[in-house]
């Protein structure tokens, strides 16, 4: 391994229970094994029992967490009814000075564009400080960085070698030299509002002091490029119009996104900023805020970004998401009691269900979706045959027969099969009404944004979340075999066009 420099290692040292340096404890491994054990014991003796316990255990996850998202996705409906507040005017003079830490890796294409919209923010050029942080194995972005005639607002930090190669690592060395009172994070083809920092500053000067993060609105400029920048674009609005404002209102822990968060520069460093190893940082930051009880809101003010419009793309991005969900659930959930002291039943609960349930259900998904693919075939081959199912499942027991006219109906030549029958009986109804509920809150979201064309997308939405699993498959595997890999997402694919529709206010 390469060597953990002193930046990484300070984070290990001072947060040892937080850090994802280490994925699974000496306890949590046994209890792996376990219930691994269990379930095949169970499998080998009463597979019937197993496949019955399994799917019901599942679809009740599945099912369970679903009918969460839909709940916080409903409060986050009713919020976005209220008229977003304009901001207050403040004197130039009483303006806090304001960093903005932009992390860079191979990312040349999109510098020149970058630096144009950071520094045509509504803020003062004397009361920003922003700093691009560049990796010491870019010679090309450095190079074209240094050759630009920077405004004395930026500067230049470029991050010595060492492991792991993040962008939390890379994050916590410009912290280290921030200069503002507050701190936002932008990447390298964001394009935020130009009165963003004035409203997250009204946000702040309204908000209870234990308020120290602001988490403003993504959204995609490129939603209309493809198929998939168009789910891309309807998922992101379902997440940062619906769900983290229904989040905020049921003061749960909010998992943050990785850009446009703005922070109490004093707090963030107070609590360690970034853990380095982990690879969804802003998600895991999230929950250490909370632990501390320290509190997010959301502001309705967007950053525009690029949606990834390549398939392959795509998927090494998603896959490294859900990788970092699952870091971020295995680590805090080394402590159990300790993560339950520090977030409350409240946020104990929310927790389970936002960050490790959320992946579970990526992962279930295809799962789920090959399972009703069988269970169809399976289907239309005993209904295509004539074959009474009811007497083939209950034999000559009446009562029986009548019991599972009222509560299952599925394809069974033999009596032995019956058990797997009611498996994929359980499975494909949660699948089914889960997605029935995603594929509504894609059409709201397109309707709220008044973004007609893209309510066709909604309807296919089931389609994208396949995607989305085979990625979170992908991210699980990953998980085992190289934890703290940054798959790197190329941006720049697409150029920025103002988007003709803002969200609305």
């Amino acid at each position: 391994m390469e060597y953990i420099d002193e930046i990484a290692n300070e984070f290990i040292v001072q947060h040892p229970k937080d850090c994802s340096y280490i994925l699974f404890s000496r306890s949590q491994k046994i209890t792996g094994v376990l219930i691994a054990l269990f379930a095949l014991v169970l499998l080998i003796y009463r597979w019937d029992i197993f496949v019955i316990l399994f799917s019901f255990c599942s679809a009740a996850a599945y099912l369970g967490v679903a009918l969460f998202k839909l709940a916080s996705a409903f409060l986050g409906i009713l919020a976005n009814l209220k008229k977003r507040p304009e901001p207050d005017l403040i004197p130039e003079n009483d303006l806090p000075l304001y960093s903005i830490l932009v992390p860079l890796y191979k990312e040349a294409n999109v510098l020149p564009g970058l630096l144009h919209h950071l520094t045509h923010l509504d803020y003062p050029s004397s009361k920003l400080d922003i700093l691009l942080l560049l990796e010491q194995d870019d010679p090309e972005t450095i190079a074209i960085a240094k050759a630009m005639d920077l405004p004395p607002s930026v500067r230049i930090l470029v991050i010595p070698e060492g492991s792991p190669k993040t962008k939390p690592r890379a994050c916590n060395y410009g912290l280290k030299v921030a200069k503002g009172d507050y701190v936002v994070i932008y990447d390298a083809e964001d394009r935020p509002e130009p009165d963003q920092i004035m409203r997250v500053l009204s946000a702040f000067s309204r908000a209870p002091i234990d308020v120290i993060c602001m988490q403003c609105r993504l959204a995609y400029f490129n939603a209309k490029r493809n198929w998939l920048t168009a789910c891309f674009a309807l998922e992101y609005a379902t997440w940062f119009d619906f769900y983290l404002e229904g989040l905020q209102h049921m003061n749960v822990p909010l998992p943050l996104g990785g850009t446009s968060n703005h922070f109490k520069t004093e707090v963030l460093r107070e609590i360690g900023g970034w853990d380095p190893f982990n690879v969804t940082e802003d998600c895991d930051l999230g929950i250490r805020l909370h632990k501390r009880r320290y509190r997010t809101r959301t502001v309705a003010s967007t950053t525009w970004e690029e949606a990834t419009s390549q398939t392959g793309n795509w998927i090494r991005q998603r896959s490294r998401w859900v990788k970092g969900y699952f870091q971020t659930f295995f680590t805090h959930m080394r402590h159990p009691l300790r993560t339950f002291k520090g977030l409350g039943l409240h946020g104990f609960m929310g927790f389970l269900l936002v960050v490790g349930g959320h992946s579970f259900l990526l992962v279930l998904n295809l799962v789920f979706w090959i399972l009703l693919a069988i269970y169809l075939c399976w289907l239309s081959v005993d209904l295509a045959a004539g074959r009474e199912i009811w007497d083939v499942i209950a034999g000559e027991n009446e009562a029986v027969r009548q019991a599972w006219k009222m509560i299952y109906w599925g394809p069974s030549e033999h009596k032995i099969l019956a058990p797997l029958s009611v498996g994929f009986f359980i499975v494909s109804c949660a699948l089914l009404i889960a997605n029935f509920f995603f594929v509504l809150l894609g059409i709201l979201a397109a309707c709220t944004q008044k973004r007609w064309r893209l309510i066709p997308a909604a309807l296919t939405m089931p389609i994208y979340w396949i995607l989305i699993s085979i990625g979170a498959w992908k991210g699980f595997i990953q998980l085992f075999t190289n934890p703290h890999y940054w798959e790197k997402t190329r941006h720049g694919i697409d150029s920025f066009e103002t988007p003709t529709q803002e969200l609305p206010s």
